[in-house]
């Protein structure tokens, strides 16, 4: 696990996807943080943020989202505020999940897929999905807190074959 400076203070996430062709249902991609508490950091998430929700404290919020793509670069992206976070959270982690209206879809089928998690102006992951090409979700990072109260990021590119509701319940599992 890599500690950044003194540890995170605030981290984004972006996402990026191109539209589907013309005449095919759009392709809708969504950034997914599941939080879990400090006593139990992989049981159960506390609570999950997607594009409908953000988290109770204002800590973790959508600040753009797309329901398309459009081909423009970085449309959906989700903010992290670690240094108000509370202390009874010990862990986030962070997916993306492909709606599968419109039928079966994995990464290896949305062209121009990307994710990016940013410190400020530094990037401490940038991905395009190859890895997990079969996949219909994928974790992407992981945020963790130490004893002295820092957090720090891990990449965490794992894949999954699960549509968004499963796929918030089970991110954060300690399968490999």
């Amino acid at each position: 696990m890599s500690g950044v400076g003194g540890g995170l203070a605030k981290a984004e996430v972006r996402l990026k996807w191109d539209p589907s062709p013309f005449g095919e249902p759009p392709r809708h991609l969504d950034i997914i943080a599941a939080t879990y508490s400090a006593g139990d950091p992989y049981g159960r998430p506390v609570y999950v943020v997607h594009y409908e929700s953000r988290s109770p404290d204002g800590t973790i919020n959508m600040s753009r989202h797309s329901e398309t793509g459009m081909g423009f670069g970085f449309v959906e992206a989700m903010v992290f505020e670690f240094d108000r976070m509370s202390s009874v959270y010990g862990r986030v982690v962070v997916g993306v999940a492909i709606h599968q209206d419109g039928g079966p879809r994995a990464f290896g089928d949305i062209s121009n897929a990307g994710v990016v998690v940013a410190e400020g102006y530094r990037q401490l992951l940038v991905d395009d999905f190859a890895g997990v090409a079969d996949a219909t979700a994928a974790t992407v990072a992981e945020f963790t807190k130490d004893a002295s109260g820092t957090w720090e990021f891990r990449e965490m590119v794992r894949g999954f074959e699960s549509d968004p509701v499963p796929f918030a319940a089970e991110m954060g599992s300690l399968r490999q």
